[in-house]
């Protein structure tokens, strides 16, 4: 049987999937149950159009990594073919880790971080696979002695942020995010084993490095997406709350486990088969089936946010620059708490603040490498006309209901 498919891809057109075992593993339902997350969560609160899927991204990921590899053994930078293969499961899989809504219910529903549970993940399909993925996992790990491999996979200038922001810029319809990937990618070398951009490449770095600061504070933190994501937060806050108290929630059966149950990755690593298994049953679909039965609740702040997310009744979010003070929000806190005639204890389920931050171009990581026509590579902070930011930006948020100021 020919498993050499085609896939057409509405970013990059036909794309191939390349190995027998790379079709094997998208068959999986492991893989298959991407297509029930979305990549960008609740973004579409505010872009209609971004509906996409973590699977979508996967596959999208996956074709661009056959691109950088094409392009590395242009340049006589020696790839085996089950280097080539195990690369292009790891990035394949990079993701399968995520749970429902992706980074939003990260550490509510769970307190994982998600390249822990892909990395589990990896092992139990590495079990399944009679060990077929034992170099996917170590170039995922970094164990391997070839560096550049795992930096396609995750680093500055990896196939994941190449494929995610193309592709939520096509989604969204945000075109700032756009990005020149194709002749990034095709600027990509090898020197002392890592990744370096040869040096005509380095000012469509710099527009990638500003297309992803653009993305983050128009699309990922855009302060309505923000609300509804803390929103959405705080529903399962209160739901776990409620559990734990006795009540009955009408949720699905492995949503139901992880309500019931606080793990960590160490239960993950002591019990990983059956967890691993509960967990990949869960996706988007049971969250938006559990807010619909919340709706009519007889708790009201459960009632009240699972019908103000499902209805898009969404909080105002105020952003700044600095920190709120204390007297503002305890003056919003006293309005709201007089208007739902609720307890101070209840009113953090419907005021909360916080902060987010994002840096145009982070030098704390490997930074982004430049190879020069003399030989000379010198990292991109020392590179740019520009002095490219690494200066952190942080914005602070404040979230409450509508028509109470």
């Amino acid at each position: 049987m020919n498993k050499k498919k085609i896939v057409n891809d509405p970013v990059y057109g036909f794309i191939t999937i390349p190995y027998n075992i790379v079709f094997d593993l998208v068959e999986h339902p492991f893989v298959q149950r991407l297509r029930r997350i979305k990549q960008v969560s609740l973004t579409h609160y505010v872009y209609p159009g971004a509906l996409h899927t973590r699977f979508h991204h996967a596959l999208g990921a996956l074709h661009l990594m056959g691109q950088a590899i094409e392009v590395l053994r242009s340049k006589e930078v020696e790839i085996s073919d089950e280097e080539a293969k195990a690369a292009s499961i790891a990035i394949l899989l990079h993701d399968i880790g995520h749970g429902p809504f992706s980074h939003t219910l990260e550490h509510t529903l769970i307190n994982v971080h998600h390249e822990e549970l892909s990395l589990l993940f990896m092992e139990c399909l590495n079990d399944i696979f009679e060990n077929q993925l034992d170099l996917a996992i170590q170039i995922f790990k970094n164990k391997y002695h070839k560096k550049f491999l795992h930096q396609l996979i995750s680093g500055q200038l990896d196939m994941d942020r190449m494929d995610y922001l193309n592709r939520d810029s096509f989604f969204t319809g945000v075109h700032e995010g756009v990005i020149g990937y194709d002749r990034i990618i095709k600027m990509l070398a090898v020197h002392n084993d890592e990744l370096v951009v040869e040096e005509k490449g380095i000012y469509s770095i710099e527009k990638f490095l500003i297309a992803r600061r653009l993305m983050y504070w128009q699309v990922y933190l855009h302060k309505t997406v923000l609300g509804v994501e803390q929103m959405l937060i705080r529903v399962w806050q209160r739901a776990k709350k409620l559990v734990k108290e006795g009540a009955h929630l009408e949720v699905s059966k492995s949503l139901q486990f992880f309500l019931f149950n606080d793990l960590t990755i160490k239960d993950f690593g002591n019990n990983r088969d059956e967890l691993i298994n509960h967990f990949s049953k869960l996706d988007d679909y049971d969250i938006v089936s559990s807010l619909k039965n919340f709706t009519e609740h007889e708790d009201p702040i459960l009632s009240f946010l699972s019908k103000s997310i499902i209805n898009r009744k969404l909080f105002k979010v105020e952003l700044k620059n600095e920190p709120f003070s204390e007297e503002y929000i305890g003056n919003i806190r006293h309005k709201v708490s007089e208007r739902f005639n609720i307890s101070e204890a209840l009113i953090l389920y419907l005021v909360f603040q916080g902060s987010e931050s994002n840096r145009t171009y982070n030098t704390a990581r490997d930074e982004i490498k430049i190879l020069y026509k003399n030989g000379e590579v010198k990292p991109m902070s020392e590179s740019s006309d520009y002095g490219l930011r690494s200066t952190l930006v942080k914005k602070y948020y404040l979230c409450y209901p509508k028509g109470v100021v």
